[in-house]
């Protein structure tokens, strides 16, 4: 068996332990199988010539290269962040994975690398995890997605998504088993002082650290919205579907959000666009209509104002190569 080729992609923003984590792991298998067995060729890859993670370090990337496994390491997603200015400017990242995926070859994301896997169409009807923190988020974002919280890894059609952080340690555990044997994987967790039995996230879960209760209300106003993006938006009929008058819907919403739903389901609608630009051959006027608009002119206007691209420019900048 040839040595397996791992691919890290590093990006501005990533956490440099995500890029490591998985190569240092590997490196130790690697010794713990000795000079027989096949071992692994690892390289840190990215579209671009420079890189800074998270807290300024400088990372040595190489040029994209063609590997066996792409791992997508998570990035800083502190509160306040613009998720969709963050994935917007990871465009080439976004493109490389979706290329990657499109030779048939394993992706896998670590913690919050799940939404650039995500975002580049890979999860939609896919199981999936991501950090318990996050998990909701990444439901309501990409609902095509079926996101499993609980999990620790989760594969499904040969896309691996992993829980926060030291689950990258599960993931690299589990491909050390299937490449180099169950007993190298066991030494190779022993040396390392990592647990090889966990199966869940659960019993990390901090509930204090989840989104407070009171926005629950806006959480499910949200979630009717997304899950309805093609339907005329129409505030009567949402108030009494959650029993409620239309002031104290706009009052409760603008509370816990600060917008109104129909600020909210504008930035939705223009993210799921995005999405079916980027990774679709479908017509402007078929996109424009699956998010709710019958009017291309009208999604048009809208989709520029929030991306500053109209959406055509915007398939031309970020589409995948054979649209």
């Amino acid at each position: 068996m040839s040595a397996l080729r791992v691919g890290v992609l590093a990006y501005p923003g990533c956490f440099a332990s995500e890029v490591f984590g998985v190569p240092d792991l590997l490196t130790m298998a690697a010794h713990v199988s000795g000079p027989d067995h096949s071992g692994y060729e690892v390289s840190i890859v990215s579209p671009r010539r420079r890189v800074i993670a998270a807290g300024g370090a400088a990372l040595a990337v190489s040029p994209l290269r063609e590997v066996d496994v792409l791992v997508v390491p998570g990035f800083e997603l502190v509160p306040g962040l613009d998720v969709d200015a963050t994935l917007t400017s990871l465009g080439p990242e976004v493109a490389a994975i979706r290329g990657h995926a499109a030779t048939g070859k394993a992706v896998v994301s670590i913690c919050v690398g799940a939404f650039l896997v995500a975002e580049a169409g890979l999860l939609d009807h896919r199981q999936a995890t991501t950090a318990w923190l996050l998990a909701d988020e990444l439901a309501r974002r990409f609902p095509d997605a079926d996101v499993r919280p609980e999990r620790l890894v989760v594969t499904d059609k040969g896309v691996t998504t992993t829980a926060a952080f030291s689950a990258m340690y599960d993931f690299a555990l589990e491909l050390i088993r299937r490449h180099s044997g169950a007993g190298v994987a066991r030494a190779t967790a022993r040396v390392a002082l990592l647990d090889d039995a966990r199966s869940s996230q659960t019993p990390y879960v901090d509930a204090r650290l989840l989104p407070r209760p009171g926005h629950e209300f806006s959480r499910r106003v949200m979630r009717r919205l997304d899950q309805n993006l093609a339907a005329r938006y129409d505030l009567a009929a949402l108030a009494e579907t959650f029993n409620v008058s239309t002031r104290t819907l706009l009052r409760r919403f603008a509370d816990e959000t600060g917008h109104s739903p129909l600020e909210y389901l504008q930035v939705s609608r223009v993210r799921r666009a995005r999405h079916l630009l980027e990774t679709t051959d479908r017509t402007v006027a078929s996109i424009s209509a699956a998010v709710g608009y019958s009017d291309s002119g009208t999604f048009a206007a809208l989709f520029a104002r929030h991306t500053g691209r109209r959406p055509r420019d915007y398939r031309a900048a970020f589409g995948r190569g054979d649209v």
